[in-house]
């Protein structure tokens, strides 16, 4: 499928195309356009758009995109569950102090978008970094349930 979101990812715009691939398509393909061009892009080629305004999967109710795309699909894992609260408060500022991991989740985005301003390039690295906070987020629950 096809996904389309807003150019000059950030936190929510790698956080969502990292859980699309992990957990809801695999093969998944990405598309990046400027805010003002989500909903024309997204009829001519039938992307889902995401993170981008009066999108389903975007910000609603207090919640993120991630948050969003956690209730569509159903994904229950708890370790998933808890890296939402991270990636949420990272990417609200409002909300930036809720949790003690998104200070430092945000400077990373900050700092791949440095690195790597082209939005697949930028996603290609900054998977890694996600895959690690997934893992560390199963060991905190593993911990919490034993």
């Amino acid at each position: 499928m096809k996904w389309l979101t807003r150019s000059h990812v950030h936190v929510d715009r790698v956080a969502c195309p990292w859980l699309i691939t992990r957990f809801v398509d695999n093969d998944a393909e990405f598309l990046f356009v400027p805010k003002n061009q989500v909903d024309r892009v997204a009829k001519e080629t039938g992307a889902i758009p995401f993170d981008a305004p009066d999108v389903e999967l975007g910000h609603h109710n207090g919640k993120c995109s991630f948050e969003a795309i956690i209730v569509k699909y159903d994904l229950k894992d708890p370790a998933l569950v808890r890296m939402a609260k991270i990636v949420h408060a990272a990417d609200v500022a409002a909300d930036l102090d809720t949790d003690p991991i998104a200070r430092g989740l945000e400077a990373i985005a900050v700092g791949y978008s440095l690195r790597f301003p082209c939005d697949e390039e930028n996603l290609l690295h900054q998977f890694e970094v996600y895959d690690a906070l997934y893992a560390w987020c199963r060991l905190q629950v593993a911990k919490t349930q034993s």
